[in-house]
């Protein structure tokens, strides 16, 4: 095994050592991934390699005709990584990543979680033709389903099959003339028309027509033989096709449609959400968003900051902004209803999801946040409550959300205390939502 082998069998143990998902949601430097790379640290192994001996001497050896005596110094120390004057180096180490797109940041989240959240396709953006299931009564002839058109014809043969010789040897009954063998016939089933017997009635000598004297008599002399036999023994001539039967294949319309996403994230960046607060709430929404970017053909988001006012910011400002004023949530629902306007619920899966301390104006949830959440269509919405020291004394918006909504399958409320529950907050967002 060759040192490129070495090299690469080691960087396979560092992708296999590489930082736990849930670890890195939690703990990990999420700012050094971008919306659509995600960088999960590997627990790297020093890699093998030869190095000079970095000693204040150099070193000693032996030989004869030119070589060094014993004692004599060979060589001089080497600088290291630095300038020619051996003064340290400015340039940062590398850094070793595991690097995922999202698409594979879902899967394995789903993995981790034991989710499968399966995206939704709203917009139709083509229409092709599938494999020829469907069946309809006319078509060209290179469509015409004969194996289905054999089948008809081969059971309307089965159906009308009976033992010819049976039925001529009932003829031949004394006293028995065409009507009555023909009402016989009804009675056993037999599907014989009364034109083939009176043509084979009128077949048969004088003699012919009273060869037995009774049912019993002729019953005793013949043998019925079944139809599955007599095909078996005989084989079949014909099948009697008709019109009627006649089927063309004609291939279904796929619908392809495009799964669109569009993802509003609130945050109350008012002067109680501190640090923590505001780490925690950047510890969940990320890994939602790099979630749902996976999940979906096309993601957007908005992102939403609010106190008693609301405006839209970009991503970077959104976990990091803070002001010094109230906070009304309702605000941040009433821009996002505006903002969810270009995406119509026809053709955008939409995901609406808030976070904060549960501090809210009095009677803004029950009043304005909970009606405004039941009239925005959205997949889910959910609200994150962010309070490292436990409870705030007025800090029950969380509580009345999830007292209203109950156990619905397109609310979800979850609580984070500390980076420890974020794991189960993203399971408690991310089930909640149903697939039906």
């Amino acid at each position: 095994m060759g040192l490129r082998d070495d090299l690469e069998r080691y960087r396979e143990v560092g992708e296999e050592r590489r930082q736990d998902l849930a670890e890195f949601i939690q703990y990990g430097d999420l700012g050094q991934s971008l919306p659509d790379e995600i960088h999960i640290p590997i627990k790297i192994v020093d890699l093998p390699a030869f190095e000079y001996d970095q000693r204040d001497q150099g070193g000693v050896g032996q030989g004869q005709d030119g070589a060094p005596d014993v004692g004599d110094p060979v060589g001089q120390p080497q600088p290291g990584d630095g300038d020619e004057d051996g003064e340290p180096g400015e340039e940062g180490g590398e850094h070793e990543y595991y690097e995922m797109d999202p698409e594979e940041f879902a899967q394995e989240l789903d993995d981790e979680l034991g989710l499968d959240l399966e995206p939704k396709g709203k917009r139709v953006v083509e229409e092709k033709e599938g494999e020829y299931t469907d069946i309809t009564r006319t078509g060209p002839a290179s469509t015409l389903d004969f194996d289905r058109l054999f089948k008809s014809g081969l059971k309307r043969k089965l159906a009308m099959d009976f033992d010819e010789e049976y039925v001529r040897a009932v003829l031949k009954v004394d006293g028995m003339g065409p009507q009555a063998v023909f009402e016989w016939a009804r009675g056993e089933n037999i599907p014989v028309s009364r034109a083939w017997i009176e043509d084979a009635y009128a077949g048969l000598t004088q003699t012919e027509r009273s060869e037995y004297e009774s049912i019993e008599a002729m019953e005793a002399a013949v043998d019925r033989t079944p139809t599955a036999t007599r095909i078996r023994e005989e084989g079949i001539e014909d099948i009697p096709f008709r019109r009627e039967d006649e089927r063309y294949r004609y291939p279904e319309t796929i619908e392809e449609k495009e799964r669109n996403v569009v993802v509003v994230n609130i945050r109350d960046v008012s002067g109680s959400m501190r640090e923590k607060k505001r780490e925690l709430v950047e510890r969940t929404f990320t890994p939602l968003d790099w979630y749902l970017t996976g999940k979906y053909d096309n993601a957007e988001f908005i992102y939403i900051a609010h106190d008693a006012d609301a405006w839209e910011v970009s991503r970077e400002e959104f976990f990091g902004i803070r002001s010094g004023g109230g906070t009304r949530i309702s605000s941040a629902y009433e821009l996002a209803a505006q903002l969810l306007e270009e995406y119509p619920w026809s053709d955008w899966n939409r995901y609406v999801f808030a976070a904060g301390d549960s501090e809210n104006s009095s009677n803004d949830t029950s009043e304005r946040v909970i009606p405004m959440m039941q009239a925005i269509d959205a997949n889910l919405h959910a609200y994150v409550e962010t309070q490292p020291s436990g409870n705030a004394i007025n800090a029950t918006h969380a509580e009345e959300v999830e007292r209203h909504f109950g156990e619905s399958e397109s609310v979800a409320v979850a609580y984070v205390t500390s980076p420890g529950d974020i794991v189960n907050a993203i399971y408690t967002i991310l089930s909640t939502e149903s697939n039906e």
